[in-house]
């Protein structure tokens, strides 16, 4: 899960369109309304609520209320429990899954769902044609890869198949250990068939939208609200903590604190929108709750612009960066340092030592690479997001840092070029920059969706890298069940990331950070994603009717 941008192609030339649409139904909503049970900030405007689509945390946490999986994610620990599937037996091998629908399961709109409509909602993921850049999360299942790059053209080779009703079997490539989470991620969520292909591309502007999660779309108000209204047909309705939901827009920190002080926001869920100069103040109050991470900061580098091609200048620039000046300085919410992509906690990995710090061989290795001094180097830019991203003034901080670090370790001029959040995506998943801020949280506890983003082809590498030996390393441990093995393999592949190939820089670990009353709120656990459900989310002492 990221704040940096991924499948952004189809998504920047339908949004405007799909906003106009959307506008047409939900500002002809009345403006009397019920109050909400529950209003919690939500950093920026969606770009769509299409689950084979989105990419954004912003996105995801609509989505995740919207719709389901075969598996959800427990709020307590965001372990993988059974969703739309009660149950599934898995083959001696690892290999075969089969999972039993619940009984009865139907749409928000009275239609059943079935095991046609998983096998449906997998496929279009996998389409070429869907554009979606977390396709990769199939790729486990058997021929999904062959499909999704057009190297096969029947969708029914794919290893995923009704077998009845309320009866899918998944055949994998080899033994997944965490393919039970992915069934739980966006892009394996089952969408309404019978909706999509009604309607095609405007399948999310009709109203009713059909809903197999928790709740269902109220309304939409563009750069107001989104409110979500308790779906009475789902199949845990009973457990639902809220009727109605608001998500407010809001990417400004000071906003966010100043909405919350007054009582018109319950829950902040982000770090973004917690203000870092007042962070020392606010971490000593009882509404403010840390909690580890599982999510990095990290700079990617353009390795296809001439001199970022180079890895010796790529090592050069990560050398000389201050990290503990960085967290100490700006962040200031308790981050730690990291040489490496994967964040320590992770489940059955310890990542490998990356570049540490060191001007003197900084300055060699430019020196080596035709920049003795920083002579001749040109002029560069560092891209980062602002305004409605929620940390625009952070990732500003950190740009101005570097620049500085930069200048005076190696003589070199950096140019900061600030940009609106969804033209940061754009521009970032277009490779159109020299260098770019960039953050990842994980989709699952595993070392998989750290690494596997750095392989050739994954559409959220962004950095224009490749290197056959990493691809190997990162496929052949996948395709491993020793777990010791696996991590050795993941360890010599992140090793290459980070010192060799070098196409990214990693500053800093993540805390979680949430703000609420305890004594208002509950249903809000740490977990090492940071994943809250919304279901799970409530007012103590507000009574369900």
């Amino acid at each position: 899960m990221s704040f940096s941008g991924r499948a952004r192609r189809l998504i920047q030339r339908a949004r405007p369109l799909f906003l106009l649409a959307l506008c047409a139904f939900v500002f002809g909503c009345s403006r009397h309304e019920p109050p909400a049970d529950l209003t919690i900030l939500n950093t920026a405007e969606p770009e769509s609520l299409d689950p084979q689509i989105i990419v954004a945390l912003t996105d995801m946490r609509v989505v995740q209320a919207l719709f389901e999986g075969l598996t959800r994610l427990e709020p307590t620990n965001s372990f993988a429990v059974p969703g739309l599937a009660e149950k599934w037996e898995i083959s001696p091998d690892g290999k075969i899954y089969t999972f039993h629908l619940r009984p009865n399961l139907v749409w928000s709109t009275g239609e059943p769902i079935t095991a046609d409509d998983v096998v449906y909602s997998w496929r279009r993921a996998l389409d070429p044609k869907t554009a979606s850049d977390y396709a990769g999360q199939l790729y486990p299942v058997k021929n999904a890869e062959a499909f999704n790059t057009s190297k096969i053209t029947d969708p029914s080779l794919i290893g995923v198949q009704a077998l009845d009703e309320n009866t899918v079997r998944v055949e994998l490539n080899s033994p997944t250990a965490f393919f039970l989470d992915l069934c739980a991620f966006p892009t394996l969520y089952v969408v309404p068939r019978h909706q999509i292909e009604k309607y095609g591309d405007h399948w999310l502007t009709h109203q009713p939208l059909p809903s197999d999660g928790a709740f269902e779309l109220g309304s939409w108000r563009v750069n107001d609200k989104i409110r979500l209204v308790k779906n009475p047909r789902y199949w845990d309705a009973t457990n639902t903590q809220a009727n109605i939901i608001d998500l407010l827009p809001i990417g400004s920190p000071s906003t966010a604190l100043n909405l919350f002080e007054s009582g018109q926001v319950d829950v902040i869920l982000d770090k973004a929108l917690i203000p870092a100069e007042l962070l020392d103040v606010l971490s000593l109050r009882p509404e403010f709750h840390r909690n580890s991470n599982l999510g990095t900061y990290f700079i990617r580098f353009n390795t296809t612009r001439k001199p970022f091609d180079d890895p010796r200048v790529r090592q050069a620039l990560a050398l000389v960066i201050d990290k503990e000046r960085i967290v100490k300085k700006i962040s200031r919410a308790g981050e730690v340092v990291t040489s490496s992509l994967v964040p320590p906690g992770t489940k059955n990995y310890t990542p490998p030592e990356g570049l540490g710090y060191n001007i003197e061989f900084a300055r060699k290795l430019l020196a080596e690479a035709g920049y003795p001094g920083g002579k001749g180097f040109p002029h560069f830019e560092y891209l980062f997001s602002g305004g409605a991203s929620g940390g625009g003034e952070l990732h500003e901080a950190i740009a101005v840092e570097l620049q500085q670090m930069w200048r005076d370790a190696l003589g070199i001029h950096m140019d900061l070029r600030q940009v609106e959040t969804q033209v940061f995506w754009g521009t970032q998943q277009r490779i159109d920059f020299d260098l770019s801020r960039s953050s990842w949280y994980g989709d699952y506890n595993d070392a998989n969706t750290f690494l596997g983003m750095f392989v050739t082809g994954n559409g959220n590498n962004e950095t224009g890298w490749s290197n056959p030996q990493y691809d190997k390393l990162v496929a052949d441990a996948n395709n491993t069940v020793d777990l010791q093995q696996r991590e050795k393999l993941f360890q010599q592949a992140e090793k290459i990331l980070l010192c060799d190939g070098t196409p990214i820089v990693p500053l800093y670990v993540y805390v979680g950070i949430n703000y609420y009353d305890p004594n208002k709120i509950t249903g809000i656990w740490p977990n090492i994603l940071d994943n809250h459900p919304l279901r799970s989310i409530r007012k103590i002492n507000k009574v369900l009717q």
